[in-house]
């Protein structure tokens, strides 16, 4: 889908309009004097009259976007599990990111409303934008389309530091993709949870991660972003290398359930591994921290297999 529209010259509007307009095309986002505009990732263009001063985050990968591009302090409502950084504690709840009170909301009075496309749903979400509050929509599926968010929310919210942490995150992730994208690939089975059992497709993010390493997700033809698959589907792929998320810091003891399962080569080889999900699952600048781990196993499985 072309985010943009195509404009075939530029009007005679001044040497500044046209800058600020091919700004615009190109990256996104454009900056003038009485105001900003950003284009989110469903192509929607947002314009606000001025950067955004009172804001409401509907994921908690959200608000660690807006806290790492220096724009915390203008929080006014998150949801649930909104943990990081620790300020981000103190912000008052207006419910979960899949049951949202839409009356909460509009008592705190935000100025914009950032939000995430495939987490709250359009159809939630159309109950805030009936009210006329701007609302953005994230939905980063590649790595870099988080440096992306980084620098478009930064405008969004007046940031003065937004463009420099995109730099520095695109930096490492192009660090990271030229010491490991080329490698002999390994196959990858990431298990989200156990029960039910649930993976990623080739759409999620962590597919991009893996991919980056060098991996090949298993499950990337499925259906659905976040399958459900039997044990009897795990056992037929294979996988070279199982790793695991789960819900916390601790690696979870359902990892090892597939040591029932001798057969299979990231068991006999001894290659189940795990990722803390917070610096993998949540699509923040933190889940490079993910990126380096995740590399780092399948560059111990390619060693292995490889020789």
């Amino acid at each position: 889908m072309n985010r943009f529209r195509q404009f075939d010259f530029f009007p005679a509007w001044g040497w500044l309009t046209s800058v600020l307009l091919l700004s615009f095309l190109v990256t996104g986002y454009a900056r003038a004097e009485d105001g900003v505009s950003v284009t989110d990732d469903l192509g929607n263009v947002i314009t606000l009259k001025h950067p955004a001063k009172r804001i409401i985050a509907l994921a908690p990968h959200i608000v660690e976007v807006v806290y790492a591009v220096g724009s915390g302090d203008k929080l006014i409502g998150a949801v649930n599990y909104s943990d990081y950084p620790q300020a981000a504690k103190q912000i008052p709840r207006v419910g979960t990111y899949k049951s949202f009170s839409t009356e909460a909301i509009l008592r705190l009075q935000p100025d914009l409303v950032l939000a995430w496309y495939s987490g709250n749903g359009p159809q939630r979400v159309a109950h805030i934008q009936a009210l006329g509050i701007p609302v953005y929509f994230t939905e980063p599926r590649k790595l870099g389309d988080i440096g992306e968010s980084m620098e478009k929310i930064g405008v969004l919210t007046g940031s003065d530091i937004a463009r420099q942490e995109r730099q520095k995150f695109d930096s490492t992730l192009a660090e990271l993709a030229k010491t490991y994208s080329g490698r002999e690939p390994v196959s990858v089975f990431y298990q989200v949870w156990n029960d039910p059992l649930q993976t990623l497709n080739g759409d999620h993010l962590i597919s991009d991660v893996i991919r980056l390493c060098g991996g090949r997700n298993v499950f990337s033809t499925a259906q659905t972003l976040s399958p459900q698959v039997s044990v009897e589907s795990v056992l037929r792929v294979n996988p070279q290398v199982i790793v695991a998320s789960g819900m916390g810091e601790a690696r979870p003891e359902w990892l090892d359930d597939w040591r029932r399962w001798p057969s299979l080569q990231a068991v006999s080889n001894e290659q189940l591994k795990f990722i803390p999900p917070d610096i993998i699952q949540r699509n923040t600048p933190r889940v490079l921290q993910g990126t380096q781990i995740m590399c780092k196993h399948l560059q111990a499985a390619r060693d292995f297999y490889y020789p």
